[in-house]
């Protein structure tokens, strides 16, 4: 499963951000990795330089064997936040898929 991470001109994409991103979305997603051939994650900061609550937004979209891709987007008080959340989403949705494509 290969992880591509991209960042607005809002947010600096550290190595230490990308390796937290990475490992959120490799904890998430573990159990769907030989179903799942890439992962994009694009993290923005909404509102810019000025500060506000969940003003940090993170959306994730995976590329299934197969099928067309899921998409799911999370905003947060910090990126790591928002990251947290769009994998738990995306965790939900591709359990949804997964448990559809059993009834067939």
């Amino acid at each position: 499963m290969k992880i591509q991470i991209n960042t607005d001109n809002h947010i600096e994409g550290t190595q230490a951000l990308t390796e937290q991103v990475e490992a959120t979305v490799r904890s998430a997603l573990t159990r769907f990795a030989d179903s799942i051939s890439r992962i994009e994650v694009h993290l923005s900061d909404e509102n810019g330089p000025k500060a506000s609550d969940d003003d940090k937004r993170c959306l994730i979209e995976a590329r299934l064997a197969g099928r067309q891709p899921i998409a799911v987007s999370h905003q947060g008080g910090t990126v790591l936040e928002a990251v947290g959340g769009a994998a738990d989403k995306l965790e939900r949705a591709l359990e949804t898929v997964q448990g559809k494509q059993r009834t067939f």
